[in-house]
């Protein structure tokens, strides 16, 4: 088998890995590809929700007997134990695969040791490939959890030019545009769960929905958390039963990842005081600014945290990304520090 058949065929993985965010929560998205003797693609697969197959077995049973002799490239070391389903490895040799490639090694002691029972089996086992882009891509959160034990955090931001995020009069829709709400739905639509204050859902009233741009729903919905000590009331419609709901009622936002404990992705969405505290918290691994070219000159900040009085007390980023969306841009923002 070539190198150049292998990378593709991981990259076909990685994208095929990216369907399955949102979905496989608290298991890893995953993606797999199976090549028959003569290097053409005989099977694609992706992790399913929990307690269905995961991607190996998925691409097996879409190359049936075209796996024999064959090659498997998967985004995570094939699983070693029996869970809810039985383990990869066993899949893989009673389909007769004589080759496996994998990007990341699994770091979850439960299921790892995937390689060395395949290669005690006589597969020919080939760890690292693409592996910085396999890390980068959808295991992105799934890896963080295994290494921090909590959710990996995204604050989002959609603000002026000035970092306004309403006008005086408290006016605030819409500051971005259209390709930039899409983009952001889209992020919606592969999270676990997406936090607000009790304030934003008293003053807004928001569905905190994943939708298309026709307003209708996504297929992956993600959890709707309400953080705060007022009540949500009844008619809430973060109530309305179109997504899973949660009130933390607290002030801390650690208690949000407490209420949280299989969550991978979890996106804050405001208000500026909820930001501020994840801030404050340690608690934000990346920021989503979508920025418009627009000037208010008053009204609602972004962000607020009484914690930063100095400059020298700044919380420091450094730019990761950036996109174009429209007339808008989206900057994508990593702290200036190590987990």
């Amino acid at each position: 088998m070539t190198d150049t058949a292998i990378v593709a065929a991981m990259r076909r993985a990685i994208a095929e890995s990216e369907a399955a965010q949102g979905f496989t929560t608290p298991n890893p998205p995953v993606g797999a590809v199976v090549l028959d003797a003569d290097g053409e693609i005989a099977g694609v697969g992706r992790t399913q929700p929990p307690g269905g197959p995961h991607a190996e077995v998925m691409a097996l049973r879409a190359a049936g007997e075209r796996a024999r002799g064959g090659t498997a490239v998967v985004t995570l070391e094939p699983c070693d134990h029996t869970g809810r389903t039985g383990p990869c490895t066993q899949a893989l040799l009673s389909a007769g695969i004589a080759d496996v490639h994998f990007a990341v090694a699994d770091p979850n002691p439960d299921a790892a040791g995937g390689a060395q029972t395949l290669r005690a089996a006589g597969v020919d086992v080939h760890p690292g490939v693409l592996e910085s882009e396999a890390r980068s891509g959808p295991l992105k959160y799934w890896l963080f959890r295994q290494k921090t034990g909590r959710p990996f955090v995204t604050a989002k931001i959609a603000a002026t030019a000035d970092g306004r995020i309403a006008a005086p009069d408290g006016s605030s829709q819409w500051i971005t545009g259209p390709q930039a709400r899409e983009h952001a739905h889209e992020v919606r639509g592969r999270l676990d769960a997406i936090v607000v204050g009790t304030g934003t859902v008293l003053v807004d009233d928001p569905s905190l929905t994943a939708r298309r741009p026709d307003g209708r729903l996504l297929d992956h919905q993600p959890t709707r958390v309400v953080l705060g000590l007022r009540e949500v009331p009844a008619a809430a419609r973060v109530r309305d039963g179109s997504a899973p709901f949660v009130h933390v009622a607290s002030r801390d936002p650690r208690a949000v990842v407490d209420a949280l404990p299989d969550a991978l992705h979890v996106l804050v969405e405001g208000g500026p005081e909820v930001i501020g505290a994840f801030l404050a918290a340690g608690l934000v691994d990346e920021i989503h600014a979508y920025l418009a070219p627009t000037i208010l000159g008053a009204g609602r900040a972004a962000v607020s945290d009484e914690s930063v009085a100095t400059l020298a007390q700044a919380h420091r980023f450094r730019r990761s990304g950036l996109l174009e969306l429209g007339e808008d841009i989206l900057l994508i923002l990593e702290p200036r520090r190590s987990v």
